[in-house]
């Protein structure tokens, strides 16, 4: 605004406009810091030119998804070729890959740092001693004790979730099925697909249902094609769902083809899994888009990570990198106490602090739902900062995004009735 505008203003305007530009000084300063992939694509060109040599690739090997998934790095040899590890990191990988085994696709490994040990990618990515420590559960959701049948998981009335793979792009060091990985990448038994098929037919409440896994866009195209042409055939589910991490760690994945067989199942929902700026690059950027071109809806569903994303800046960075993709920011997921997690665990309080400084400082689009998992299968349960600080029979008394306190009017008048 121009100073001889400002002079033009009414004095209380100009003092309420002043007020709100020094709300986001804190943001415009800190967000240039805050890297995404795009701009650090240079150095992640010249990683990927370096993967390529070691692999002997070609541009077209790289844009391929089967190339990508045939080639992820699954040692610790592999891993050294890209990243450099000290004695002790490669002792440690080899500890927890006994357990947990880990795999990176090409892809993703070139959006590593290899001169940051604090790299978002690399903490998500590459196996750490702590998830040797022993807090935490296996299935702290207990979705053994929520499946009906085989494949299934029903925690709500009328929506359900079928795993159709144990197979991801990239295995996440905090991924809450780790105990389903496994020593090896398989689909799901058709006979099991069919069963979860039969359990919704009989089952007229089900109106909503998730594919995921591992994850469901690992499925070929003639797998996914032939089961979503199946579920949209039961005439009671209205909405079909797909949660997919490919976006983010194999972009690649999300071909024309591909999408012109989701395209075909509408109302067809895909929820992603963006948890770092970092993550964000053209390649990301294309994936996305080209789901939203056709017509489907996208979700990001973070999780709270622990020297990842628990920073407000980085979240409000990430959610307004999302939309720019049309990507609309659903959940933030607080990470459920998965053993050999910890690492990445850390208080409520965080995650409040991160809804608190994103209502009111930036638009609604960009502002999830911060969710906890009740343990034990209990299901998704919200939490908002306190902004109702009273509520009676006369009024109701709230605090604003600025602190400020405000009343109104909490009865019905009169000569109104209540609507029955």
């Amino acid at each position: 605004m121009t100073s001889r505008k400002r002079k033009e203003l009414d004095p209380a305007i100009l003092t309420r406009m002043e007020r709100l530009e020094s709300t986001i000084i804190d943001y415009t300063e800190a967000r240039s810091a805050i890297r995404t992939g795009f701009d650090d694509q240079e150095k992640i060109q010249d990683r990927r030119a370096q993967i390529m040599k070691r692999f002997r690739a070609s541009q077209a090997d790289w844009d391929d998804y089967h190339w990508q998934l045939k080639h992820r790095l699954t040692t610790v040899d592999a891993l050294m070729k890209i990243i450099p590890l000290s004695t002790e990191d490669r002792l440690a990988v080899n500890r927890v890959a006994g357990q947990f085994r880990f795999a990176i696709s090409p892809y993703y490994a070139s959006l590593i740092d290899p001169a940051n040990i604090d790299c978002p990618i690399r903490l998500q990515s590459v196996p750490s001693e702590s998830e040797l420590l022993p807090d935490g559960d296996l299935d702290p959701m207990d979705e053994a004790g929520s499946s009906p049948v085989p494949g299934v998981t029903r925690r709500y009335p009328d929506r359900l979730i079928i795993k159709v793979t144990n197979q991801c792009g990239m295995y996440c060091r905090f991924c809450q099925r780790r105990r389903l990985i496994g020593e090896t990448d398989h689909h799901v038994a058709q006979s099991v697909l069919t069963g979860a098929l039969a359990y919704i037919r009989q089952h007229q409440e089900i109106r909503d249902v998730l594919l995921t896994g591992g994850d469901a866009l690992m499925l070929s195209d003639e797998q996914l094609d032939r089961l979503l042409c199946e579920l949209r055939q039961i005439e009671h589910v209205e909405i079909i769902r797909i949660g997919s991490r490919t976006p983010v760690t194999l972009p690649q994945r999300i071909t024309p083809d591909l999408v012109q067989i989701l395209k075909k199942y509408q109302p067809l929902y895909v929820n992603t899994h963006f948890n770092s700026p970092a993550e964000i690059t053209p390649e990301s950027k294309q994936a996305c888009e080209r789901l939203a071109d056709a017509g489907i809806p996208l979700g990001n569903q973070m999780v709270l990570l622990n020297g990842v994303n628990n920073r407000p800046m980085v979240v409000r960075k990430l959610n307004h990198e999302l939309l720019k993709m049309r990507v609309k920011p659903y959940y933030i997921f607080h990470a459920k106490q998965v053993r050999g997690t910890s690492r990445f665990w850390v208080r409520l309080e965080e995650g409040l602090e991160i809804m608190e400084s994103l209502r009111g400082y930036t638009s609604g689009m960009a502002i999830p739902t911060y969710i906890v998992n009740g343990t034990g299968g209990l299901g998704k349960t919200p939490l908002l900062p306190n902004y109702l600080l009273y509520i009676g029979r006369e009024k109701a008394v709230f605090r604003n995004w600025e602190g400020q306190i405000f009343e109104i009017e909490n009865k019905v008048r009169p000569n109104h009735r209540s609507a029955r």
